[in-house]
């Protein structure tokens, strides 16, 4: 059985009492800080807690003790962003609801990256080749198989190797994003812009052999 409160409902959660101004004491110092981030670090174990256990299908190897282990981990990382964008909040939402979109992220990313920690992530330009040369299924048609082709042609032609090894591992292999940024000592948000920049240079591609009505 999970540990007690580690599934709650989101909606019980954001109608929670407690959203007074607690968090203001996040910027004092002493005693009424500590107290401020000991609050926030159980809001958002709660939070991280309910994202964990909602994905655990993808891990079934794990315990619901190594869960919760996955979602304190998750809470600790999500308490020192929100303490480090402390400025960025806006009151647009109530704080409780905001602090929760950390957690939320920081416990999907660990469970995404634990699902594929043990998977082998193929980024060798031999591993390409043989998905490139992949023919098409004899259901296929002519026009299919040849926009297929110009398709293959682009990704091999048109785009650099990074872009073509953020493309495969992505689109063709599903690798999350996170767990590739991890594996190539990138970042997200690099990673986001490289396969972005091999779409647009892909769709061009495609367009000036012909295609452009099959991109729009």
């Amino acid at each position: 059985m999970p540990p007690a409160d580690t599934n709650p409902d989101m909606s019980a959660l954001a109608a929670a009492p407690g959203l007074e101004e607690w968090h203001l004491d996040l910027d004092a110092q002493g005693p009424r800080r500590e107290e401020a981030v000991a609050r926030l670090h159980g809001i958002l174990l709660r939070a991280a807690r309910f994202e964990v256990f909602r994905r655990s299908g993808a891990l079934p190897q794990l315990s619901a003790v190594e869960l919760d282990e996955l979602a304190q981990e998750a809470a600790d990382d999500a308490a020192v962003s929100v303490l480090r964008r402390l400025g960025d909040f806006r009151g647009e939402s109530s704080f409780r609801t905001w602090a929760y979109k950390f957690a939320l992220l920081e416990a999907a990313v660990k469970v995404r990256r634990r699902a594929w920690r043990d998977r082998e992530v193929t980024l060798e330009p031999e591993h390409w080749e043989s998905l490139a040369h992949a023919g098409p299924g004899p259901a296929d048609d002519a026009e299919s198989a040849a926009l297929l082709e110009v398709v293959r042609d682009g990704i091999r032609t048109a785009l650099t190797p990074r872009q073509r090894q953020v493309l495969v591992a992505v689109v063709l292999e599903g690798v999350p994003i996170d767990v590739l940024a991890e594996r190539l000592g990138s970042n997200r948000n690099a990673l986001y812009k490289m396969l972005h920049d091999a779409r647009r240079r892909l769709r061009s591609h495609v367009a000036e052999a012909g295609y452009s009505e099959a991109i729009e």
